[in-house]
C-alpha cells in the first residue's frame, strides 16, 4: 500500500468545494486540512467534507505537518504571496488559474519552487482533460494537416453587480484573466506563441474589461480569441487545419469529447469522458509527479503558464487593464 498524498486547501470557495468532491474520487490521497481567513468559514468547510485540521490563515496551514501539498483556491489577487509562503515552507502547491497576475510573478513563483525543490503547476484542468489530450495527439499526428486557424471564445452572461469578483479590480477581475486564459490556452496548445498580438475591450466602469477580442498572429496561421461577461457567442472553439478541423462544442474548456471533420470526408465524433467534475485529471497529474519525484509537469509545464501569461500582459497593456494591488515580482 503506498502512503495516501496528504492535501491542504486555501480558501472555501464554490471551487475548493468542487475540487475537494473531486479528490473523494481517488483512493491514494485525502484532505487533512483546510484555511481561510474565517475561521468559521474554515470551520464549517471542514465539517461538510470531514477535514481533520481547520485553520485561519496561510501561515498556519504553511507549518501544518499533516499536508504534502496545497491547492490554492483563493482569487487571483491572491495566488502570489500564498503561493511563495507555502513553498517556502516546504509544501508543494497546485495553484489556480490565472495564475499570477503576471509573468513576472509566474517566473518568480516558479524559481522559488526550484529553489526549494518543492512542486509547482498551475491547475489548468484544461490541459490534463482526457478528449484535449486526445485532441493534441490527433494534430501532432497530422489529421487537420498544417494547423491555420483557432477560432475560441468563452462568454458568460449574469447579474455580475458592481460588487461582484468578475467586477472587482482588488480581486484582478475582469474578463481576461477569469475566462479568456482558456482559448488563448488552447490557441497556445495548437500554435503556441504568437509573433504579434492586437487586442480590444469594453471595459467596466470599475475599469477591467466586460469583453476581450484578440487576434494572436503566427508565422502561417491566426488565433482570433474572445471572453466576455455580458454575454457573447457560444462557448465553442475551432481548430483549422489545411487539411480539416477539429471542433470542441460548448465549455470547450472542459470537453467530454470532439468533432474531426477532414475535408472531403464525413465528420467523426471522438468521446474522452472526464471523470468527477473534471478536476480528477489535474489531480492525477499531480499525483503521477510526486510519485515520480517531478517538480514540474509534464501536461502543464512551467513554460506554458508563463507564455500564456505573457500574451496576457500584452494584452493588458493593450487595453489599459491595470489592478491596484499588483504586487511586482520579488
Amino acid at each position: 500500500m503506498v502512503e495516501p498524498i496528504r492535501w491542504g486547501i486555501l480558501a472555501t470557495g464554490n471551487i475548493a468545494s468542487t475540487y475537494v468532491e473531486d479528490l473523494a474520487l481517488l483512493d491514494d490521497c485525502r484532505v487533512t486540512a483546510v484555511a481561510s481567513r474565517s475561521a468559521e468559514r474554515a470551520a464549517a468547510f471542514a465539517k461538510k467534507y470531514d477535514i481533520p485540521h481547520a485553520w485561519d490563515s496561510v501561515q498556519a496551514l504553511a507549518q501544518d505537518p499533516d499536508v504534502d501539498i496545497v491547492y490554492v483556491a483563493t482569487p487571483h489577487s491572491h495566488h502570489y504571496i500564498p503561493t511563495i509562503q507555502l513553498l517556502e515552507a516546504g509544501k508543494h502547491v497546485l495553484c489556480e488559474k490565472a495564475f499570477a497576475y503576471n509573468a513576472g510573478q509566474a517566473k518568480t513563483m516558479f524559481n522559488v519552487a526550484r529553489e526549494h525543490q518543492r512542486f509547482l503547476m498551475e491547475a489548468m484542468w484544461t490541459r490534463c482533460n482526457p478528449a484535449i489530450r486526445e485532441m493534441r495527439r490527433a494534430i501532432k499526428e497530422g489529421m487537420i494537416g498544417e494547423v491555420i486557424a483557432v477560432h475560441g471564445n468563452f462568454a458568460l452572461h449574469g447579474d455580475f453587480g458592481p460588487k461582484h469578483r468578475l467586477r472587482n479590480p482588488d480581486l484582478a477581475g475582469g474578463a481576461l484573466l477569469d475566462l479568456g486564459v482558456y482559448p488563448i490556452t488552447l490557441a497556445h496548445l495548437a500554435l503556441g506563441v504568437p509573433e504579434s498580438i492586437h487586442a480590444e475591450s469594453i471595459m467596466t466602469p470599475e475599469s477591467v474589461d466586460s469583453y476581450t477580442a484578440l487576434t494572436l498572429r503566427y508565422p502561417n496561421a491566426i488565433a482570433q480569441l474572445s471572453c466576455s461577461f455580458i454575454g457573447g457567442a457560444s462557448n465553442a472553439v475551432t481548430i483549422s487545419g489545411s487539411e480539416g478541423r477539429i471542433e470542441l462544442y460548448d465549455y470547450a474548456y472542459r470537453p467530454s469529447g470532439y468533432t474531426l471533420i477532414r475535408y472531403g470526408e464525413a465528420p467523426r465524433d471522438f468521446e474522452a469522458p472526464y471523470v468527477g467534475h473534471g478536476y480528477v485529471h489535474e489531480a492525477l497529474e499531480v499525483h503521477r509527479a510526486l510519485r515520480q519525484g517531478r517538480l514540474e509537469s509534464t501536461l502543464v509545464p512551467p513554460s506554458s503558464t508563463i507564455e500564456v501569461m505573457e500574451i496576457m500582459d500584452e494584452v493588458r497593456g493593450q487595453i489599459g487593464l491595470h489592478y491596484p494591488g499588483e504586487t511586482r515580482p520579488l
